[in-house]
C-alpha cells in the first residue's frame, strides 16, 4: 500500500471512529475545563540532576489535587517519533486529528490577532530574528524583543509596504518578536515552504510552492521574494531584529466546528494570538481581558455558568523551555500551582491537566517526548500516586495514548458517551 493510501486509509477509520462518537455523545450539564500548561513536558538529564522540571517544582496544590482521585497518563502528540508544532499540537487536544486537518501557523495567529481573512488570502506567521552580514540567522526569535518594539516595527513596515505587484500586504504585530503578514489579492495560494531554517547559523532558505505546477503558489512565492527585497533594508540598522522568518504561509482551511462535534458549548481562555486563534477556528468563544493565569482562572469563574468547556492556556513553561531555563521553567509551574487554588473553587465536574506537547530544556526546542496528563472527575478513579509527574504518570492508568482521544476520556468522565452496542 502506498502512503498515500495509507493516510487515506486511516482517515476513512477515523471518520468512521467520530461517527461512532457522534452517535454515543449525549447533551448533558456536565462543566469540563481542559488547563493546557504549553510545553508541560521534559526529560530528566544528568546535567538537570535527573529531575525535570514538572518533578523539581514545588507543587502542593497539585499534589492535594492528584491525592483527591486522578488518573494519569502520557501522550503522544501526534505519532511516534514526530514533533508537532503548537497548532497540531492544539488540534490533537481538541479532539482533531492532526494529520486530517492540517492548518498554517499563519492562520492560526491571524486569527487570534483578530484579522478577518477572506477566502482566498494567504497568511504566514512571522518572526523578527537576529541576521549577520551574510544574512545567515544568528538569533530566531531575536533576544525576544519587547512587544512594544515588536509593535513599533511593524508599524514603519506597514506604513511604507502596502503592496507588492497587485497583491495587497497587511502586517500585524503580535507578542515580543512575533507579527504576522497577510498576503490579499487574486491569483495567489498557499501554501509555501518556510522561509525559516528552524535552527540558528543557517541562512533563510526561499518561500517556494509545496505544489511547483500550481501557478499561483507560484505568484506568491516571487510576492514573498519581493517583500523580502523590501523589507530587509529597512530593518538594517534595526539589531537585534535586523531580519524576518516567514513560516506556515497558507490559506484557511475548513473545520468542523467544536460545538457540533462535541455538543459542548466552548470558550477559550489565551492571552497569546497563537492560542485564541486556534481556538477561534473550531468555533470557541474567545473571552478577552485577562494577562495571568489568576486572571485567566478568575474570568473562569465568572464564565461558569455561561459555557460547558473551557481551554485555559498557560504559556510561559514553553518559553523557557525553548531558552533551555531550568530554573524558569520550574518557577513557571510553581506559578501556575500557586494559582490553581482560584480554579478549584469551583471544580469542574471533569479537569484535564497537560501540555500541548514536550519542550526539554536540554533541547530547547519542541520534541517528540509523550506530555504528561492528568484527568480529574467523581469517575476518574485514582492511581495513587503522591504527585503529577513525567515519572508518575508512566504508572497511570490511562497509560500511552494519542492526545486526540483525550476529549473522548474528558467526555467519558462527564458521562456523555452512551454505551457502545447491545
Amino acid at each position: 500500500m502506498e502512503f498515500c493510501q495509507i493516510l487515506n486509509h486511516k482517515s476513512n477509520n477515523n471518520m468512521n471512529l467520530d461517527s461512532v462518537y457522534s452517535e454515543l455523545t449525549l447533551a448533558t450539564k456536565a462543566k469540563l475545563a481542559l488547563v493546557v500548561l504549553d510545553g508541560l513536558g521534559d526529560i530528566a538529564t544528568p546535567e538537570q540532576g535527573n529531575m525535570t522540571p514538572l518533578e523539581a517544582a514545588r507543587t502542593p496544590n497539585l499534589d492535594a489535587l492528584v491525592r483527591s482521585g486522578c488518573a494519569q497518563g502520557r501522550m503522544i502528540p501526534v505519532a511516534p517519533g514526530i514533533t508537532p508544532g503548537s497548532g497540531p499540537g492544539h488540534f490533537a487536544l481538541f479532539g482533531y486529528d492532526p494529520i486530517e486537518f492540517q492548518v498554517g501557523r499563519g492562520v492560526i495567529e491571524a486569527l487570534g490577532l483578530g484579522i478577518e481573512l477572506e477566502p482566498t488570502d494567504v497568511a504566514a506567521r512571522a518572526n523578527f530574528c537576529t541576521i549577520d552580514s551574510k544574512g545567515i540567522v544568528l538569533d530566531r526569535r531575536a533576544g525576544r524583543i519587547d512587544t512594544a518594539v515588536c509593535e513599533e516595527l511593524c508599524a514603519m513596515l506597514a506604513a511604507k509596504i502596502k503592496k507588492i505587484d497587485d497583491v495587497e500586504v497587511i502586517i500585524k504585530a503580535a507578542k515580543q518578536h512575533r507579527f504576522v503578514v497577510v498576503f490579499r489579492g487574486k491569483g495567489i495560494a498557499g501554501p509555501l515552504t518556510d522561509a525559516d531554517p528552524h535552527r540558528e547559523k543557517l541562512p533563510v532558505p526561499p518561500a517556494e510552492p509545496v505544489n511547483k505546477k500550481c501557478a499561483k503558489a507560484r505568484k506568491l512565492a516571487k510576492v514573498v521574494a519581493k517583500l523580502y527585497e523590501q523589507v530587509l533594508p529597512l530593518l538594517a540598522d534595526k539589531a537585534p531584529a535586523n531580519g524576518f522568518l516567514l513560516r506556515g504561509i497558507s490559506n484557511q482551511p475548513t473545520i468542523p466546528a467544536f460545538s457540533e462535534r462535541y455538543r459542548l458549548k466552548a470558550a477559550s481562555i489565551a492571552t497569546y494570538p497563537m492560542y485564541k486563534g486556534l481556538a477561534r477556528l473550531v468555533g470557541m468563544t474567545q473571552l478577552e481581558g485577562p494577562q495571568t493565569i489568576t486572571e485567566q482562572f478568575e474570568r473562569y469563574l465568572k464564565e461558569y455558568e455561561n459555557y460547558d468547556f473551557f481551554f485555559i492556556h498557560y504559556k510561559y513553561t514553553d518559553g523557557f523551555g525553548e531558552d533551555g531555563n531550568f530554573e524558569a521553567k520550574k518557577k513557571a509551574i510553581e506559578e501556575f500551582d500557586a494559582a490553581l487554588p482560584v480554579l478549584l473553587r469551583r471544580k469542574p465536574d471533569v479537569l484535564a491537566i497537560t501540555g500541548d506537547h514536550s519542550t526539554p530544556c536540554a533541547m530547547k526546542g519542541h520534541s517528540w517526548h509523550p506530555q504528561p496528563v492528568l484527568i480529574h472527575s467523581p469517575y476518574s478513579g485514582s492511581d495513587k500516586l503522591e504527585r503529577f509527574t513525567e515519572t508518575g504518570a508512566n504508572l497511570g492508568s490511562l497509560g500511552l495514548f494519542e492526545a486526540k482521544y483525550l476529549i473522548r476520556y474528558m467526555q467519558a468522565n462527564a458521562k456523555m458517551l452512551d454505551k457502545f452496542g447491545a
